[in-house]
């Protein structure tokens, strides 16, 4: 069983709305930090967004205003609602669950910003 599954990605035009999803398998879900990364070709892997166990969330200053994330424990799975989309938007997008003594990362799912 794969621990995070990305969802929801897909092509959207420049304003619009897209809704990622992880869902996670295992243990300890409630007490891992967990966020969203995305990767540019030919660039370096950047944060988007945090959150930890206690709700704290952290945004790249590139999505802030725009991006929100957040989680549901009691489904084991983690959001990142995107409005106002840009094409710089455009990027795959990892999930990554830190638990401290584990961290995992989902398979990526693209999203891309086009007209």
């Amino acid at each position: 069983q794969v621990p995070l599954v990305e969802s929801g990605g897909g092509l959207v035009q420049p304003g619009g709305s897209l809704r990622l999803s992880c869902a996670a398998s295992g243990t300890d879900f409630s007490i891992a930090v967990m966020g969203w990364y995305r990767q540019i070709p030919g660039k370096q892997r950047e944060s988007v967004a945090t959150i930890t166990a206690k709700g704290a969330t952290n945004y790249a200053d590139s999505v802030k205003g725009r991006f929100t994330i957040s989680r549901d424990n009691a489904k084991s799975t983690m959001y990142l609602q995107m409005n106002r989309l840009k094409p710089e938007d455009t990027a795959v997008y990892f999930c990554n669950v830190d638990k401290g003594y584990r961290n995992d990362w989902g398979q990526g799912t693209q999203v891309t910003v086009s007209s």
